[in-house]
């Protein structure tokens, strides 16, 4: 799978659990409190995203760059933004 079909597996995904929520999902929580959660996730995420990068540690920022892309992700299917 490339970079291009993950992105549009994960958009789907979200799609799918605002369209079909499941209980106990945290894709159904965020969109379930709205805008001001998922932005504020979005924001812990850029923030942590910056503090791994500003320590070097490379791991640590691929796995926080994976969690902002998911929460960005969330974001844009709230607000209706495409791909």
């Amino acid at each position: 799978m490339n970079d291009k079909e993950i992105l549009t597996a994960l958009y789907a995904t979200v799609e799918n659990r605002r369209d079909h929520p499941q209980e106990g999902s945290y894709t159904c929580y965020l969109l379930d409190k709205g805008l001001d959660k998922i932005l504020k996730k979005v924001g812990e995420e850029c923030s942590e995203t910056i503090i791994a990068a500003k320590n070097g540690d490379n791991s640590e920022t691929v796995y926080e760059i994976a969690d902002l892309i998911y929460h960005l992700t969330v974001m844009m299917v709230q607000q209706g933004i495409p791909l």
